[in-house]
Parts: structure tokens; sequence; C-alpha cells
């Protein structure tokens, strides 16, 4: 399950003023969504959690953090013990959780999802976490294989969609992210809802395990991108460019992309990203590692060449080896290809 700090969570401060604020109640096309069970409350599924509060679900969370939970029940929020718990007391339980192993265990393990066996309350089961297609297509099998409590609206039968997000935590906050879906169709659409109170557009892919593979080719072609400007950066220093100069030259031009117009590697450049806080705060480099070993995996698998898939996950395990596997991968920029801070006083970009 997630292991969260309490530094990367939402100020309680503002837990307590959205606690006290009075949101609108939206109004539900279908009670099959208002009870909303949610596992795993860390960078990103606190700020998830938070917006489907603010949405007007009734949400039930549950995490191995008992300082968090503390934080969500001064909020007014049910908290509970166990997935299992999540489980009774939920419609719609969504998991937002580091690797495929804690997501196994949070479905099959010890008083988890699935500990009455092959009967379930929940219809819909939606994992946000970003894992292996297969561990993904294995629970789906698990789950299509259960029956209902009782039947909710027309389904009969549970119902799992696998739904990684993009985004940072930010977004994440904002409510801007994007999901990738994989499952049934019919539930996706069912659901829809619940996704876009959290995030901007929802997408679906395909059948099960398409929202997981569409969340690894992504983060693969994020890595790479993220790498290659961090290292066109660098180069640009030492041939006398400064960051600033390239980075106006890259926003307007045709290497214009996410990592250098919104995600800047280069601190002193770009206010409001993990780079400009000593590379806090945002996508853990650990992370992008494993999202990468997924990816290298699934390329084996289809018989695809990775050649930059293999570089980019060895440039990261050797920044998690040096001791920055907490830091934000766009930390490269810095740690890998020794990259200078942009000097005070240069212009910076908004």
């Amino acid at each position: 399950m997630a292991i969260c700090r309490l530094r990367s969570l939402f100020p309680l401060s503002k837990c307590k003023s959205l606690a006290l604020q009075s949101f609108p109640i939206r109004r539900f096309s279908s009670s099959l969504l208002e009870n909303v069970g949610f596992i795993g409350l860390g960078n990103m599924g606190s700020r998830m959690a938070n917006n489907l509060i603010k949405a007007g679900y009734r949400v039930t969370v549950q995490d191995i953090n008992s300082d968090v939970i503390s934080k969500f029940s001064q909020m007014g929020v049910p908290t509970v013990k166990t997935p299992y718990e999540v489980a009774e007391a939920s419609d719609v339980v969504i998991t937002m959780l580091p690797s495929s192993a804690h997501v196994i265990d949070v479905y099959t393990g010890p008083n988890g999802l699935l500990q009455a066996g092959k009967v379930l309350r929940p219809w819909l089961l939606i994992d946000s976490s970003t894992i292996d297609p297969q561990s993904s297509r294995n629970l789906s099998a698990t789950i299509s294989n259960c029956l209902l409590k009782e039947k909710k609206g027309d389904w009969k039968t549970p119902v799992k969609l696998d739904a990684p997000v993009s985004g940072s935590v930010i977004a994440a906050e904002s409510g801007t992210l994007t999901f990738m879906v994989g499952g049934s169709e019919e539930a996706f659409l069912a659901a829809k809802s619940l996704f876009l109170s959290m995030g901007k557009s929802a997408i679906y892919c395909g059948g099960e395990g398409s929202g997981s593979a569409a969340k690894i080719c992504n983060n693969l072609a994020l890595a790479v991108s993220m790498l290659g400007i961090s290292e066109a950066l660098a180069l640009g220093q030492s041939l006398g460019v400064s960051a600033s100069t390239l980075t106006q030259i890259f926003n307007c031009s045709s290497a214009h992309c996410w990592s250098s117009a919104s995600y800047n590697p280069v601190p002193g450049v770009m206010e409001g990203v993990p780079s400009s806080r000593d590379y806090h705060g945002g996508f853990a480099s650990k992370l992008m590692a494993k999202d990468l070993s997924l990816a290298v995996e699934s390329a084996k698998q289809a018989g695809c060449k990775y050649p930059l898939t293999s570089q980019a996950q060895e440039i990261y395990s050797e920044l998690c080896m040096d001791g920055h596997e907490i830091e934000d991968f766009s930390c490269a920029f810095r740690h890998y290809y020794s990259g200078l801070d942009e000097p005070r006083g240069q212009s910076k970009s908004k």
C-alpha cells in the first residue's frame, strides 16, 4: 500500500478550510456512484480523494499511514483500517498505489478487497495505479468471476477498470488529470462523471489492461523527452548559451514539448515546478525507474526494439543508486548531466 509522507500531503490548514466550506453537492445521474472508497493517499491519491469530496461524493478512505488517515478524519471523512472495510462501505472503490505488488496485496491479501471470496458489494473497482498490463488483466479476470451481494442497476456482476493517470501533483490538486481507461466500455461511460470530478479528460483505450499499457507508453515518452531536454540544455550551457535562452527557443520552435514548456528541469528558469523547489514535491525518480522497468518488460514480451527505453531505465536506476530516488525525475539535469542552475536575474519562463 502507499507509504505516504506528511510533507507531501496537502497542508492541514487547507484540509480544514475545505472541510468548512459549503461545496455544491452535485446531483448524480445514478446512485451507483455516490458511495466511493479510496485506498492510497499518497502525493496523488490524497488530492484525488479530496476532489471527490469537494464534488459531493460520499468518500471512505484507507491508507497504512495513520497520520494521513488522521488528517482526513479531522476533515470529517469516514476512515477505516482495511481494504475489506472500504469494500463493505462502497459502491465504487478506487485504488492509487505505488506498484503491482501493492495493488495485488490490496485486492487479494489478508483483509483485502476480495476477502469475502466471490461475493462483493462494490459493482465497480477502479485501479489508477501504474502497473504492468498483465497483472491488471489478471485482476480483471478474477473480478469477473465474482458476484454482487446485491444487483446494482443493470449490473449483475462486478467489473474492474484500469485507469492510470497522467499529470503532476499540481494537476491532481487542481483536478486536471488525464485518465487512460481500459476495460468495459459500458462501465467506462457509466463512471465518466467520476473521472471528470478528478480530471479534465478520460480517454477510453480498449479492453482490460489497455489503460495500463497506455500509461507505460506515456511515461516512456515522458522520460525520454525529459532526458532529451536536459541533455540539450546542459550541452547549451557548456557551449555558452543560457538555459533561459534555449528554453525560449525550444518553446517556440520544433523542440517544443511539455518537459521544456511546462516542467522545465533547470532551477531558476521556471517557477512552480520541482526544479524550483530543489526537485522536491514532484514525480519521484524511483517511480520513473519503476515505470521504465515495466516498459522494458512489456517491450520484451511484445518483441519490440527498446534502445531508448533501456538507456532511460539505466539513467534513472543510476540516479536512484546515487541517492536521488525521492527527488523529482527532472533532477537528471543536475545529477546526471551536471547541468547548472540558472543565475539570478535571468528572465524566467512562466
